[in-house]
């Protein structure tokens, strides 16, 4: 049965129907040179207004609105320009002096490798060896002093080195002796017998205020504890020549690094259980023997408590860096020259190299990229030692050309002020 209702055809209002167009009209559009003008009489008033006003304000009296002839109205470089990319402004890089900012002599130091005659302690005054004299350096005042003169027949001074809270100087002579001294008094607060079986002190390292750690020339590395009567603790058995350099780590106190006129770095863990048959010797963590020439630069990377750079000496030229958990090496670069020393800043990841022969430079890196960032000669000679200010900035090169200089290098670390207690809270309930 057929429904009452008309059936009413429903059109899709985006896709017209064929029957619902006027097939003649569009036609006679298409072909005709200009758009066809429509009966006005059969129009409203109204909408001839509203096709007036339409062509005045937003056709502008054209027959198209989309005319591909038709300049633009306005310049577009007059046009305001908001999609532009809002571009960073460039970190500005920071500026460092190629001058040293002060010279001093320094007659008397001496020419040879694997003595360790510098060091800056946290007192803010600079220790140098020079001969048989030790002279300070108070950078504060911008004042020196010799500190004591070393007796006749003695020999001359293999190694100095300050105490954590450099209350103490430890003064290494060539007879072997080692002598602890008062810096403000000149005093020797300790002092080691003069033994023939003993050979000289070429590297010194503090584990504590307390505890010191002796490198000889004929490989031999002790611990001291000057508070006891048997003053030598414990041994590091490893190196068959010269130990010309000691580094402890200085964030976690566990580990020990020492290189040697043997061409090795060894790397010790003070907490590793020893022999029972041995109980005062500890034995190696890890040897390394990738370095061709002796091994006097090390230093610990004062950010990361299991790196450590060692630098080759003439025959060498190489900078290496190691993970001392698994004795791996990380990077190796070549340098160009001999490594004489090395330094790590203490606020960012850039390490400064001093050099010997041809340019007897001093290279400042980024690491771990290891590029340049600056470079800085002065010396004329090997520079043997570096040395840096415990106030960060300034670094002390010490060289065979027999000058002290005083380079500002690092970058100075910023004040802040020290927090109040409870200043982030409004209200302690």
């Amino acid at each position: 049965m057929a429904s009452s209702r008309s059936r009413r055809v429903e059109y899709d209002r985006f896709i017209p129907f064929r029957s619902a167009m006027d097939m003649d009209y569009a036609r006679f559009a298409l072909t005709m040179p200009s758009r066809p003008q429509r009966d006005g009489s059969r129009e409203s008033p109204s909408s001839v207004a509203y096709q007036k006003l339409l062509d005045e304000c937003i056709l502008k009296n054209r027959s198209r609105i989309l005319a591909f002839k038709s300049a633009p109205e306005a310049p577009a470089s007059m046009l305001p320009q908001f999609d532009e990319p809002i571009r960073p402004q460039k970190k500005q890089q920071r500026r460092i002096p190629r001058e040293p900012e002060r010279v001093l002599d320094a007659h008397g130091m001496l020419d040879e490798d694997g003595l360790n005659l510098l060091d800056w302690g946290s007192n803010n005054v600079l220790a140098i060896g020079l001969d048989d004299t030790v002279c300070l350096w108070d950078d504060a005042n911008k004042s020196s002093k010799v500190l004591l003169q070393a007796v006749e027949d003695s020999g001359p001074i293999t190694s100095i080195s300050w105490s954590p809270d450099s209350t103490v100087l430890a003064v290494a002579l060539g007879n072997s002796v080692l002598a602890l001294v008062d810096p403000a008094t000149g005093q020797d607060v300790n002092v080691t017998e003069e033994d023939e079986n003993q050979t000289p002190v070429l590297s010194l390292a503090w584990r504590s205020n307390s505890i010191l750690t002796v490198g000889r020339s004929d490989g031999t590395v002790v611990d001291y504890d000057f508070r006891k009567d048997d003053t030598s603790i414990c041994f590091y058995n490893g190196h068959r020549r010269g130990v010309c350099s000691l580094k402890w780590s200085a964030l976690s106190g566990r580990y020990l690094a020492s290189g040697g006129h043997d061409k090795l770095v060894h790397i010790w863990d003070a907490c590793m259980p020893v022999s029972h048959h041995h109980p005062r010797r500890h034995q190696w963590l890890h040897r390394i023997s990738s370095h061709t020439s002796i091994v006097k630069a090390l230093d610990w990377c004062p950010t990361r408590s299991n790196l450590l750079a060692s630098g080759g000496g003439r025959n060498d030229h190489c900078i290496k860096f190691w993970n001392t958990v698994n004795g791996a090496c990380l990077k190796s670069i070549h340098a160009g020259s001999e490594v004489c020393a090395l330094l790590w800043d203490k606020n960012k990841s850039e390490l400064l190299t001093s050099h010997g022969s041809p340019k007897n430079q001093l290279t400042l890196w980024n690491y771990p990229s290891m590029t340049r960032a600056a470079e800085l000669s002065g010396h004329s000679s090997r520079v043997h030692f570096l040395a840096g200010s415990p106030l960060g900035g300034v670094v002390a090169s010490a060289a065979a050309d027999e000058t002290l200089r005083f380079w500002n290098i690092f970058e100075t670390p910023k004040t802040t002020k020290p927090e109040l207690p409870f200043a982030k809270f409004s209200v302690i309930r």
